[in-house]
């Protein structure tokens, strides 16, 4: 076993991840701190994504910009995963918490945002030509991140290989229930404070007249 700082024990699990979490979870560290940092760069990284990728791969029109979709696709998406993945393998009889599920699933976001911001930076310096550098930061974010989510879930619910899988699965299929009854439940919200400001009105309307 190794002893780390807090953020040596970030490195420790995205450099070495099979033994990294392992590691992480006997040693019962990893920070909460940390990890609520590590979801605000992925939104940082989201936002500069979106807003200063090179115009020559940017497809977004950047002159109108909406905070909303990009707090959805980054904060919202991750707790709704934490939520998901929580509510799963408690019924799967996994051994890891909330809290825990918290911590891991976000350092395993570190490849994707690192390599989603020096993917801004090159392509401001990059020709088209050159865009295949752009794709291959993509890809390398992106997977390094999922080899790290997948053996993170492993090591916090202590699952087998492919149970590990079938869990994350199910997790997104909650994922997509979650947010349709968020949205459900947002929509009627909103029925009932037009409906009762219809009524504020018409009753404000009679009285002064």
């Amino acid at each position: 076993m190794y002893e780390f700082t807090p953020v040596g024990w970030l490195k420790h699990c995205i450099f070495h991840p099979v033994e990294g979490f392992e590691d992480l979870r006997w040693k019962k560290q990893g920070s909460m701190k940390i990890a609520l940092i590590i979801v605000f760069f992925l939104f940082v990284a989201m936002v500069a994504d979106r807003q200063l990728t090179g115009f020559q791969f940017n497809n977004n029109y950047v002159k109108i910009f909406n905070v909303v979709p990009l707090i959805v696709q980054s904060v919202v998406y991750y707790f709704t995963w934490c939520v998901g993945n929580w509510s799963i393998c408690t019924l799967l009889e996994g051994e890891g918490t909330f809290r825990k599920i918290s911590i891991y699933s976000a350092y395993s976001l570190v490849p994707f945002i690192v390599c989603t911001l020096v993917k801004v930076i090159f392509s401001n310096f990059l020709v088209q030509e050159e865009s295949i550098w752009i794709t291959a930061l993509t890809y390398l974010g992106f997977g390094w991140s999922i080899v790290l989510m997948i053996q993170a879930m492993r090591a916090c619910h202590q699952y087998s290989f492919g149970k590990t899988l079938i869990s994350m699965v199910l997790t997104l299929v909650a994922m997509l229930l979650i947010l349709f009854l968020a949205i459900l439940l947002l929509s009627l919200f909103q029925q009932v404070y037009v409906f009762i400001y219809q009524i504020y009105t018409e009753i404000a309307y009679r009285i002064r007249g």
